[in-house]
């Protein structure tokens, strides 16, 4: 267990802001955390925050607090009946690894995945998503702590109330449950989900047909998409896509693509429409620009960056001017994916 006092977060967010936090303490077993949990309790600390790669995260200000971290690794094989693969791994594991090493074991169904920084318990709690998939659909279940009582409780995938970015971890039970494992539902068999514009594309421009795609060239060709769209965070601090992709009603949907024949949309189950927030982004003229030391990613509008010692009062500055001009031309409200703190 690490317990460190006067920590600089720095290295826990991907942004690469400088903020201190009172306490920082990083442990690697349900144990250390129950105690840690009882520790805490007796200290009556007002201020407790859990994090994970730190990838989802905006400091704009210092901690007061005690800050937690979960170095609980290990992937385990729990059992395999026909096809499906139940597999569970810890918190702390690096998500990207993770979705490498199923790959390699032949345990599919994450291929989509690759490349999304952080960690394993986080993409439970975001319900990360890319190219047409999202986490959700293949988590069995959640192992997590009571960050009050220390008791260990299982949500089922059911109960975790799975939406477009969103969990019971982030909403009703925000702050309330510690994530310490997740078991996922795999396959032995490769069912390669390919129906998304942008890897139809890549797959073209590399002259790959779906009759050629194996779960290795997959896995390559997103994280070669991914790569050429998205900064590295240890290169250029970024969040990855800042801001949630707004679904609006179908008569708001109709409004805009009288204006704009050529807008991108998804239609969902529910008769609403998913506009991508990185073309109203783009329209508004934002795309490579910056306001101070924060900026919008050349190559992608979704992305803010930190251009070089900015601070998180930058960044919220530039997203409360991209959000002002995105409801000034379209009408529209785009909300930060982002947690501020």
């Amino acid at each position: 267990m690490t317990d460190i006092h006067h920590y600089n977060l720095k290295e826990h967010n991907s942004f690469g802001i400088s903020a201190q936090c009172r306490r920082f303490i990083e442990y690697s077993s349900i144990g250390e955390l129950q105690d840690i949990i009882s520790e805490i309790a007796n200290l009556n600390e007002p201020r407790v925050l859990h994090i994970g790669g730190g990838n989802n995260l905006l400091f704009t200000k210092d901690f007061d607090g005690i800050v937690l971290h979960s170095a609980i690794r290990g992937i385990e094989h729990l059992q395999t009946e026909g096809d499906e693969v139940l597999v569970r791994a810890g918190a702390g594991e690096d998500w990207d690894e993770f979705v490498g090493h199923c790959v390699e074991q032949g345990w599919y169904g994450l291929e989509n995945l690759s490349l999304i920084p952080g960690e394993v318990g986080a993409s439970a709690i975001q319900n990360i998503g890319a190219y047409g998939a999202e986490v959700c659909n293949n988590i069995k279940y959640v192992e997590a702590i009571d960050a009050q009582t220390g008791q260990k409780r299982i949500f089922e995938a059911s109960e975790c109330r799975y939406g477009y970015r969103s969990s019971i971890f982030k909403h009703e039970l925000r702050g309330r449950y510690y994530v310490t494992a997740v078991v996922f539902s795999l396959s032995l068999a490769f069912r390669p989900d390919l129906e998304y514009k942008a890897l139809s594309k890549a797959m073209a421009e590399k002259g790959i047909t779906a009759q050629d795609i194996t779960p290795h060239k997959l896995r390559q060709l997103i994280i070669d998409v991914r790569r050429s769209k998205l900064p590295d965070p240890h290169e250029v601090g970024n969040a990855g896509s800042f801001f949630i992709n707004p679904v609006v009603e179908r008569s708001v949907f109709e409004n805009l693509s009288a204006r704009y024949p050529q807008i991108p949309h998804f239609p969902q189950p529910d008769g609403r429409v998913k506009v991508p927030a990185g073309w109203l982004i783009e329209q508004c003229g934002w795309k490579g620009k910056t306001l101070g030391k924060a900026g919008v990613w050349k190559l992608q509008a979704l992305v803010l960056v930190n251009t070089g010692g900015a601070t998180g009062q930058d960044i919220v500055k530039l997203s409360e001017a991209i959000r002002s001009d995105v409801k000034k031309n379209f009408g529209i409200d785009i909300f930060p994916e982002v947690n501020f703190l």
